[in-house]
């Protein structure tokens, strides 16, 4: 049985190095998005995450997902591939002014639960084409009592009792 050719193996070593290095990044982003998040009673503490925006992770009609938090944003809002894959029901179309112009889309329900416990049930949604991340906008978090102060958004969940 002939050897390998050096190439061959060299390479190999190379690919395998880089798979390690690149399993290694994937997990330590993980347990970096994972520690940003701390919810105690009724707070929620959101620590800036380093593309310098505050993400809440959730999910919608059960399903996984990572909302940037937008206090410029009106309504919550979806990429409207994911609320197709979702199979959220349409209910509606909408005309977005958004950052990159006037958007036509389409208005979804949908079941949404926060991490540290804060749900919406039936929150209507506007699923935007070419949108590129989950917006939770002010029709949420107009409803809550929060500060953000030193890179941490910290949110009261409900009010203290007087």
């Amino acid at each position: 049985m002939q050897e390998l050719p050096s190439w061959l193996k060299h390479a190999t070593v190379w690919l395998l190095l880089a798979g390690g290095v690149f399993l290694g990044v994937q997990a330590w982003q993980r347990q970096a998005a994972a520690s940003r998040i701390s919810a105690s009673g009724d707070v929620v503490e959101i620590r800036r995450g380093p593309d310098g925006h505050y993400h809440w992770p959730g999910t919608v009609a059960g399903q996984p997902v990572d909302f940037l938090v937008d206090t410029g944003a009106t309504g919550t809002t979806l990429p409207a591939a994911l609320a197709r894959q979702l199979g959220l029901p349409v209910v509606g179309n909408v005309t977005s002014n958004t950052a990159g112009g006037v958007v036509q889309g389409s208005v979804v329900v949908g079941d949404v639960e926060l991490e540290g416990g804060l749900r919406a049930e039936r929150l209507r949604m506007a699923a935007l084409p070419d949108l590129h991340k989950p917006l939770l906008g002010m029709d949420v978090l107009g409803r809550l009592r929060w500060q953000q102060q030193d890179g941490v958004l910290r949110v009261q969940m409900r009010d203290p009792a007087p």
